[in-house]
């Protein structure tokens, strides 16, 4: 099939739109600004604690602790385990490289498997990888979507090993009703800006009902000190600063109708984009009542996928494959080489279209119609 030849681009639908994370909200922003900075409250300031209360009463966890990113929230998560050094930790090679330096960084050893069909980690994978010195399961609650957690906890169970997530994508994602985090030991929550909830910084959180690794976590995020100001441990400098936190507040307030908007854009790609043959589209929303999806981002796979990308270019459109092409076990420097046919073949075909707050529904629509006029349809 001949490609269309490009055209002017008359409308522009960057891949994420950084400037309007401000100017959608500009007057309360700079008043949450003002206020803060003029109570010189940058620290560990009551806006921490109430947006670390409102966030476990939204996820239903015992304990939110804010920190400074989701890497540390991995990594501090980890180290409460209190594992014997070298201990194995299965991932999905399909996450971000974050996920395994928090491992690596705890003194244990990542094992990237493969992905299934709709990109999450791969329970029968999983299972394959299984060694003596294997003690974590960590999926990356990817794209805004859990995994099959009754498989992965019954193979936890089986293997009685400890389930702990990547759950950086997934704030109000749910599984069989249960909240992204929640399913094992921790999960972490990452606030980068292009995530569905993002602050202007970094920014992370552990999520746990576990008292003992909350107390853990507290502590080690703050330089090993305990609620009385002692240093009983150490610890590491990992504070979620609280200027973030009070917009985070602000910002989760409304996070119902962020999910809303995402999960209308996700449904309308589906209907435009369902039935081409060169496509395979992540699950629509409500397709599998197991799943509350909230789409951080919405993947495709894709035939002449490099040449999709750049004709979407041509239309004013950004895209992105993720983790620029390189799933873990394909990052040479970090010596995690493994045969993983699946997530190999997926990154032939991935690709990341636009889907965030900032688009208008003619948005949504050119997105579409440009990948239907790419295929001639």
């Amino acid at each position: 099939m001949v490609t269309p030849a490009p055209a002017i681009a008359t409308r522009q639908v960057p891949f994420f739109n950084y400037p309007a994370l401000f100017e959608q909200d500009r007057t309360k922003l700079t008043q949450i600004f003002l206020d803060v900075c003029g109570r010189g409250a940058y620290i560990m300031q009551r806006d921490l604690k109430e947006f670390e209360a409102a966030l476990a009463a939204f996820t239903g966890a015992r304990h939110a602790i804010g920190v400074a990113d989701g890497t540390n929230a991995i990594l501090l998560g980890l180290r409460a385990l209190e594992l014997p050094a070298g201990s194995e930790v299965i991932m999905a090679s399909h996450t971000y490289v974050a996920t395994a330096n928090a491992a690596y960084f705890a003194g244990l050893v990542p094992v990237p498997v493969d992905c299934g069909p709709d990109h999450m980690i791969d329970p029968a994978s999983i299972r394959e990888a299984i060694t003596p010195r294997t003690r974590v399961i960590m999926p990356t609650q990817l794209n805004g979507r859990c995994a099959d957690m009754d498989a992965i906890r019954a193979i936890a169970n089986e293997h009685k090993l400890i389930v702990a997530e990547d759950a950086a994508q997934a704030l109000g994602a749910r599984f069989n009703g249960t909240h992204a985090g929640l399913f094992g030991a921790f999960g972490t929550i990452s606030f980068y800006p292009a995530k569905v909830l993002g602050c202007f910084g970094d920014g992370g959180a552990v999520l746990t009902n576990d008292d003992k690794i909350a107390a853990y976590v507290r502590m080690a995020a703050d330089h090993g000190r305990n609620e009385d100001g002692e240093f009983v441990m150490w610890g590491t400098n990992s504070r979620l600063d609280n200027l973030q936190a009070a917009i985070l507040n602000h910002k989760l307030a409304s996070y119902g109708d962020v999910m809303k908007r995402r999960r209308w854009i996700a449904a309308r790609y589906d209907a435009l984009l369902k039935g081409l043959p060169e496509l395979q589209l992540p699950p629509a929303p409500d397709s599998d009542s197991r799943h509350f999806d909230i789409y951080q981002n919405y993947e495709i796979e894709a035939d002449r996928r490099d040449a999709l990308k750049n004709y979407l270019k041509d239309q004013g459109i950004g895209s992105i494959i993720q983790w620029a092409g390189q799933p873990l076990h394909r990052i040479k420097a970090l010596g995690l080489s493994r045969s993983l046919p699946k997530t190999d073949r997926m990154f032939e075909r991935c690709l990341m279209i636009p889907i965030h707050v900032a688009m208008s529904d003619a948005d949504v629509d050119h997105v579409a119609n440009s990948i239907r006029s790419f295929y001639g349809h």
